[in-house]
């Protein structure tokens, strides 16, 4: 069994590596959002670095409002933006605007200055959010072989555990050496890496094999 799937990871199509490339770059985004915005913005819209204090608490909570409005643009744009533009200008093209909007999202960060408008970046990363729950998923299954889609939809999820456990480990050791004082930073590499990802997307065809 472990032969076969080393055989299958090696074996990967074309298209799939292409993909993983992009898949990689966006998941590390989305958990650096996840690990830092709190410690973001209760340090730069409620002016405390404290974690005890009642300002970072009040921080914390407006950051679960945050999160709660990308989820909910997430379920809308699942159901209306995002299949529009999938059938007008195709999965890839649709994939790269949402992976873009999430860049935008994350570099708003710095042009606000209020608190309340951070729900406008939010809006960016919750069409991101959603692109990247369905659209690499939906060109690989029009474009991978039917009888190993199981097996390579899994093998294709390892590229959602790797960002992930990469960020956790260098993210803030590289933090602490250059900006140890400047969580926002972080929004930073989030959009930049995002916009990695759909430069990434750049190199995805959907033609069928």
């Amino acid at each position: 069994m472990l032969s076969s799937i080393v055989g299958d990871f090696s074996g990967m199509p074309p298209l799939m590596k292409k993909l993983a490339l992009a898949q990689f770059f966006s998941w590390s985004a989305l958990f650096i959002m996840w690990i830092n915005t709190t410690p973001v913005v209760a340090q730069y819209f409620f002016s405390s670095a404290d974690a005890n204090s009642a300002a970072y608490q009040e921080g914390g909570n407006w950051v679960g409002v945050l999160f709660a409005t990308y989820n909910g643009v997430a379920a809308i744009a699942a159901l209306t933006i995002l299949p529009f533009l999938a059938r007008r200008i195709g999965k890839v093209k649709t994939h790269i605007i949402g992976l873009l909007c999430g860049a935008l999202g994350y570099a708003s960060f710095f042009l606000f200055k209020n608190a309340n408008q951070l729900l406008i970046a939010e809006v960016g990363v919750g069409i991101a959010w959603a692109s990247i729950l369905a659209m690499p998923y939906a060109i690989l299954a029009s474009n991978l072989p039917q009888k190993k889609l199981g097996i390579y939809m899994g093998l294709f999820n390892v590229f959602i555990v790797v960002p992930q456990l990469l960020v956790a480990t260098v993210m803030g050791s590289i933090m602490k050496a250059f900006f140890p004082d400047e969580p926002i930073y972080t929004m930073a590499f989030a959009a930049a890496v995002m916009a990695l990802a759909a430069l990434a997307m750049t190199r995805v065809s959907e033609e069928k094999a």
